[in-house]
């Protein structure tokens, strides 16, 4: 067995425990989809080209409030600037390969494919095909998000209208936020992201996220800044 496939089985095999909250998610995101009024295929579209789950149901809850699509399409890609920092650590050891491969990689470079690729790449830094362990996570994880999301609609289609599935949305978001929980640094972002949420609710044009994001952010920046002075 080559290099290049070994380094690729283990890539799927290492992130299938990660994939154990993703099956719900994606399913749940399937069906919200049919719940507000999207449709099967505008549904299924949304998981192929933006491929982030809590971008993917911000932007249908903001479209389905009345959000413009200009707004919708800031809101969702300000929650998925993580990916910019995801991409900057894994040029580090990527750097070499070509502009096709950092495409293609940056597509399926997820939050559960960085975990295991991040800390693959650390410890097999001069394995010069460990991009193939990557292409596996990232493929992997890209299949089940795909098939859960056709779940998903096809169980949306069956669920009576008055059971209603739009309450999963935020007990979908507390299930993102558990982790964040242990950290008091994080707890203070969460709860000030939450607060100016509602703050701003009513701003014009639904733009809410956004506005509660960068203030977010920029209490972020300063509670870095802070701990590294402290130093």
């Amino acid at each position: 067995m080559s290099v290049k496939i070994k380094n690729f089985l283990r890539g799927f095999v290492d992130v299938l425990p990660l994939l154990i909250p993703v099956v719900p998610f994606g399913i749940i995101f399937g069906a919200i989809g049919i719940e507000l009024g999207f449709g099967p295929y505008v549904t299924y579209a949304t998981s192929i080209i933006i491929f982030s789950g809590a971008s993917q149901i911000v932007f249908f809850q903001l479209l389905s409030a009345g959000a413009s699509s200009l707004v919708a399409i800031t809101s969702s890609s300000v929650i998925s600037t993580r990916h910019l920092l995801y991409g900057a650590v894994i040029n580090q050891y990527l750097g070499n390969l070509s502009i096709y491969w950092k495409i293609g990689l940056s597509y399926i470079l997820t939050d559960q494919a960085f975990a295991v690729s991040n800390e693959y790449f650390k410890k097999n830094k001069k394995d010069k095909f460990k991009h193939y362990y990557l292409l596996g996570s990232g493929i992997t994880l890209w299949i089940i998000w795909q098939l859960t999301t056709i779940i998903g609609i096809l169980l949306g289609s069956i669920v009576p209208e008055e059971l209603g599935l739009t309450f999963t949305i935020p007990l979908t978001f507390l299930a993102l936020l558990i982790n964040y929980f242990r950290r008091i640094d994080h707890l203070i972002i969460i709860v000030i992201s939450g607060v100016l949420s509602v703050v701003f609710y009513d701003a014009p044009f639904k733009s809410y996220i956004i506005l509660s994001s960068i203030v977010s952010l920029f209490t972020a920046y300063l509670i870095i800044k802070i701990r590294k002075n402290e130093k």
